[in-house]
């Protein structure tokens, strides 16, 4: 793809992988550029999926006591019945901290190219590390999490099922990979732009058509493309225009804080945008509550253009497409403490 579609405003993306497209190959071009989500988890590498360390992980997910003070679980953040996220600008953590950054969904997160907003955790295994640990999330620490879990029999049974022949299954790396397993999970099929890409001309009306054709041609598609209509490399948010302080932070300098790499500055990952339609608020600073404000900053910022009314309802009505069917998960019965278990940490 030309990466001058960034800016080249109504010929970008006219040009893809060397194919010169008409303009009625609409969903031609849409299936050389993105994918359905399917229906089942991909492998992980390094990481086998099995029954037992599916069930192990979906209950770490939604177990608070991964948090020092019992309060806080992956769920709290990354809720899977919004979305995947938790409706807050910036997610609330340990003694009512507020973190620095929007919590992104968990719904297929597993197709990103990396996880966090400046892609610091190469998978899902990782970052399940990072909030554990942060002061300003969950505020522990391996050790105890470690000592939590083996003070809990259940927990002692299902790791040793979950991770056979292990001398020692509890361990705070096995609780990661578990909880990726669960993650991996969560994907969200059959959405209408899944059913158009699969062949279903008729999944998209003639406002949703449009809305599909200007984020390609605008060069909206540069930056959000694949699987997950997004997720899939770095870029600078305000390419053209620097976007407002408070929706672009200028203490928050993106990807830099990973690589020091001066190129890096206000760099982060694309997100994904399936699902966008559940998961206000927008960008890494959650400064922006409605899709269609967000759709006209990206214009002006990353493009250099000004959408009129109707493109920028037009693509907010393509948007809404890719919202696919939810993960149904059944809230898990945690098992209870023993004597031995830590108690909470309130300060």
């Amino acid at each position: 793809m030309r990466f001058d579609c960034l800016v080249s405003g109504v010929m970008a993306c006219l040009i893809v992988n060397g194919v010169a497209w008409g303009a009625d190959d609409l969903q031609k071009r849409a299936q050389t550029m993105f994918k359905p989500i399917p229906r089942s988890a991909p492998a992980l590498e390094g990481n086998k999926q099995t029954p037992a360390k599916l069930l192990l992980g979906k209950m770490l997910y939604f177990d608070p006591r991964l948090s020092s003070s019992n309060l806080i679980s992956c769920n709290t953040c990354h809720n899977v019945g919004l979305g995947g996220g938790d409706l807050q600008e910036t997610s609330v953590g340990h003694g009512w901290q507020k973190g620095p950054r929007n919590a992104p969904t968990v719904l297929n997160a597993v197709f990103n190219v990396a996880q966090f907003w400046d892609g610091r955790a190469k998978d899902l295994m990782e970052q399940a590390k990072g909030p554990v640990q942060a002061s300003v999330e969950m505020n522990n620490k391996p050790e105890r999490v470690v000592e939590t879990l083996k003070s809990i029999p259940e927990y002692v049974s299902l790791f040793a099922k979950a991770f056979p022949g292990q001398k020692e299954p509890v361990t705070f790396d096995n609780m990661a990979k578990a909880i990726e397993v669960f993650e991996a999970t969560l994907l969200t099929p059959d959405g209408q732009f899944d059913r158009y890409l699969k062949g279903d001309r008729k999944a998209l009306g003639a406002r949703e058509q449009d809305g599909l054709r200007l984020f390609m041609n605008k060069g909206c598609a540069a930056c959000h493309s694949g699987v997950n209509v997004g997720g899939g490399g770095y870029f600078p948010f305000g390419v053209v225009e620097k976007p407002a302080g408070e929706i672009r932070p200028v203490a928050d300098t993106g990807r830099f804080k990973v690589t020091n790499t001066a190129s890096d500055e206000y760099v982060f990952r694309s997100p994904s945008l399936r699902n966008i339609d559940l998961t206000p608020p927008y960008f890494h600073s959650g400064k922006v509550w409605k899709l269609g404000e967000a759709v006209a900053i990206m214009g002006s910022a990353q493009l250099g253009i000004k959408l009129n009314d109707d493109e920028a309802r037009n693509i907010v009505a393509f948007l809404g497409t890719l919202t696919g069917r939810q993960p149904k998960v059944e809230y898990p019965i945690l098992p209870p403490n023993s004597p031995t278990t830590p108690q909470p940490l309130l300060q």
